[in-house]
C-alpha cells in the first residue's frame, strides 16, 4: 500500500532532478513517472533513514536518528510493496536506455528490501562486531560539527539515543519470541563493545570528545553552553541507555541465544539464506552452485600458490609447514602500531602515483589512513573502509586494524590496501557519489558483488602496478585471493551444508595463510552476516571474465583505461547490468575503427 502523505511529501521536498535528464532522459510519460517514483524513493529513503540522510550531504535531519520501531518495519514494507507495483508498471519499451538501466537498478534495490523485511532480519540488529551500539559512537565521525547548529543537532541525536535503544530492545525482544535470533558463539564477548560506553567518566566517553575541542572561530559562551549540553545528554541520555542494553543483554537476551549457527535453522532459514546469495550476488545461483564455484577455485588457487613456495628458500617445505612459517616468522611482523601504520600508508602512497597509467578518470576526494577504535578492533576484521560523506566535507577513510599485531603480516599489506583503499574501494566508491549525472539514489546504491568484485580485482591489478615484487608478498596476494574462495565454500557451507564452526576454522586454515585470529573472526563474520561473504569472489570472477572478453574482441584496440573507465562509469551495477555495460563498451569502440 503506498502512502500518499508520504508520497506527496517527497515530491514537495524532492523536485524532480536534472540526473535523470542527463541520463537519456526521453521525456514521455512512462520517463517522467519513473522519474516520480525515483523522487519519491529517494525522499523516502532519507526521512526514515536520518543518519544516511546525513552520510548522502542532506543536513535537514542532522538532529534525528532512524525510525526503527517494530511499526516502522511494518509500515515500510507495506510502502516498497506499492512503490514495487508502480516500478512494474512502467513500460521499459518508453524508456531511454539510461531510464531502464535506473529502473532496472530502483526494482532490484526495492525488492530485495521487501525480502528482508519479510524474513524479519530486522529482529536481529546485533551481533558481536556490529550492530547499532557499535554505530552510534561513530556518529561524531560522520556528523558535521563546525557551528553551534551542528552541536546541537549532535546533542539532540544523543538525547535521542534512549528511545532509539527502546526500539531496538523491543526489535530484539520480539525476536526471542520469534525465534530469529543470533547464534550465542559469535556474541562471546559482546561486553567489550558496551562497557565503554557505560561510563560517567566524560573524559574516557567517546560520545563527549567532540566537547572537548571545539572550533577556534566558536565563541567561549557558545563553548561553554554546549559543553554543559553535551555533559547532559551524555549523561543522562546515552550512559544510561547502554547500561539498559547491557543489562537487557546478560539477564535476558544473551542466555537465550541459539546454540545453532547455520542460517537454515531459523525459521524459513532455507528459503531466506537462498534469497540472500542471490541478492548479493545478483546472480540466480543456489548455494550449491557457489559451493561447488568455491571448491574449484580453492583448487586452482592452491597450485598457484604452490609455485610460488618453489621461488622461496622454504621450497622444501610442505604447504602446511609453509603456512606455519609465514605465522610465526618475526620477519613478517612489526612491533609497534606506528610501524603497521607507517607500512600502509607507504603502500597506499605507492598505488596513487600508480592510478593514471589505469584510469582515465579519478576522484576528487582523497583518501585519508586511521586506526580502527579500540572498542571494536578485538572482535572486528583486519580493515575496512569509511565512504567520504556526499557533501564532500571530509575525505573518505581506510581504517586498519592495530590490535594484536602478531596477527598483521606484511605479506599481507599489499592486497589489503589495494582492496580497501586505491585502486580498490575509495577509488570505485568516491567516484560513484561525483557522478552527478547519475540519479541520486544511484550515488548511493551499492550491489556487494559489483563494489567487493572490483576490489578483489583491485588486488590483482598490484600485478600490473609493479607490487608483489617478492615471492612472500605474492604468496600473500594469493593467500587473500584463496581466502575469497574459501568464503564461497564455508559460507555455503555453514548456512546450508551443516558445516560446525570449528569445521569452517579448520578448512580456512589449512588454505590460507591468515592467522588463526583472523581466521576466527572472518568465521564468525560470514556466521552473522549470512551470505554478504560469497558475493566478493561471483563479483571478481565476472570483472575478469569481462575484461578477457575486452581484451580478446578489442585486439591493439583494447585500453586498460577506457575499459576501467567504462566498467566504473554507470556506478555500483548487479553483474548483469555490468555484462551489458561492458558489451556496449565493446561495441562503441569497434565501431571507432
Amino acid at each position: 500500500m503506498k502512502s500518499m502523505i508520504l508520497a506527496l511529501l517527497a515530491v514537495i521536498l524532492f523536485p524532480a532532478c536534472s540526473s535523470m535528464q542527463k541520463d537519456g532522459w526521453s521525456g514521455g510519460e512512462d520517463s517522467k513517472r519513473l522519474q516520480t517514483i525515483i523522487d519519491q524513493y529517494w525522499g523516502f529513503k532519507i526521512q526514515e533513514s536520518p543518519t544516511f540522510a546525513t552520510y548522502t550531504g542532506d543536513h535537514r535531519f542532522d538532529d534525528q536518528l532512524d525510525r526503527v520501531s517494530l511499526n516502522d518495519h511494518k509500515r515500510r514494507y507495506l510502502y516498497l510493496q506499492g512503490l514495487f507495483s508502480e516500478i512494474n508498471g512502467l513500460d521499459e519499451d518508453r524508456l531511454s536506455e539510461g531510464e531502464r538501466m535506473s529502473r532496472s537498478i530502483l526494482k532490484r534495490e526495492v525488492g530485495n528490501s521487501i525480502e528482508e523485511l519479510r524474513f524479519r532480519s530486522y529482529l536481529m540488529p546485533i551481533t558481536g562486531r556490529s550492530g547499532f551500539h557499535i554505530d552510534l559512537p561513530e556518529l561524531r565521525n560522520q556528523m558535521p560539527l563546525k557551528t553551534r547548529r551542528d552541536y546541537e543537532n549532535y546533542v539532540a541525536r544523543l538525547r535521542a539515543i534512549p528511545q532509539y535503544f527502546t526500539d531496538h530492545i523491543d526489535l530484539m525482544k520480539e525476536g526471542l519470541q520469534s525465534s530469529l535470533v543470533p547464534p550465542q558463539i559469535v556474541l562471546k564477548g559482546y561486553e567489550a563493545s558496551i562497557e565503554p560506553h557505560t561510563s560517567q567518566d566524560l573524559q574516557k566517553n567517546v560520545f563527549y570528545k567532540p566537547f572537548l575541542q571545539f572550533p577556534n572561530n566558536m565563541s567561549p559562551a557558545d563553548q561553554e553552553f554546549l559543553r554543559a549540553q553535551g555533559a547532559d545528554a551524555v549523561l543522562n541520555s546515552v550512559v544510561p541507555s547502554y547500561q539498559r542494553l547491557a543489562e537487557f543483554m546478560k539477564v535476558e537476551y544473551y542466555p537465550h541465544l541459539r546454540s545453532t549457527i547455520g542460517t537454515s535453522d531459523l525459521p524459513d532459514g532455507k528459503e531466506y539464506y537462498e534469497h540472500r546469495v542471490k541478492m548479493y550476488t545478483t546472480l540466480d545461483l543456489t548455494p550449491k552452485d557457489v559451493h561447488e564455484m568455491g571448491l574449484k577455485e580453492v583448487e586452482r588457487i592452491k597450485a598457484e600458490m604452490a609455485a610460488v613456495i618453489q621461488k622461496t628458500p622454504q621450497k622444501k617445505m610442505s604447504f602446511k609447514e609453509f603456512l606455519q612459517f609465514l605465522r610465526k616468522s618475526p620477519q613478517f611482523y612489526v612491533k609497534t602500531p606506528e610501524q603497521l601504520m607507517k607500512e600502509t600508508a607507504w603502500i597506499m602512497k605507492q598505488a596513487e602515483g600508480q592510478l593514471p597509467s589505469l584510469f582515465g578518470r579519478l576522484p576528487r576526494i582523497p583518501v585519508g589512513l586511521k586506526e580502527i577504535p579500540e572498542y571494536i578492533a578485538p572482535k572486528t576484521t583486519t580493515a575496512y573502509y569509511d565512504s567520504p560523506p556526499g557533501d564532500g566535507s571530509r575525505a573518505g577513510y581506510y581504517y586498519v586494524n592495530t590490535y594484536n599485531l602478531s596477527a598483521r603480516p606484511l605479506y599481507e599489506i599489499e592486497p589489503l590496501t589495494l582492496h580497501e583503499a586505491v585502486p580498490g574501494h575509495h577509488l570505485q566508491l568516491a567516484l560513484q557519489q561525483e557522478m552527478e549525472d547519475l540519479p541520486k539514489f544511484r550515488r548511493f546504491t551499492y550491489f556487494t558483488a559489483f563494489v567487493e568484485g572490483w576490489a578483489l580485482y583491485a588486488e590483482r591489478l598490484g600485478l600490473e602496478m609493479g607490487f608483489y615484487t617478492d615471492p612472500y608478498r605474492d604468496f600473500g596476494r594469493l593467500t587473500y585471493e584463496m581466502w575469497r574462495a574459501c568464503r564461497l565454500v564455508v559460507d555455503t557451507g555453514l548456512h546450508a551444508f551443516g558445516w560446525t564452526r570449528e569445521k569452517a576454522i579448520q578448512f580456512m586454515a589449512e588454505n590460507t595463510a591468515l592467522s588463526l585470529h583472523n581466521i576466527e573472526a572472518e568465521v564468525d563474520r560470514y556466521i552473522t552476516l549470512p551470505g554478504q561473504a560469497v558475493a566478493y569472489k561471483i563479483g571478481e570472477l565476472k570483472i575478469r571474465e569481462l575484461r578477457q572478453l575486452a581484451e580478446e574482441s578489442l585486439g591493439k584496440s583494447f585500453d586498460i583505461r577506457t575499459f576501467h573507465d567504462a566498467l566504473l562509469g554507470g556506478g555500483s551495477l548487479p553483474l548483469d547490468l555490468v555484462e551489458k555495460s561492458i558489451h556496449r563498451h565493446i561495441a562503441r569502440t569497434k565501431a571507432k575503427k
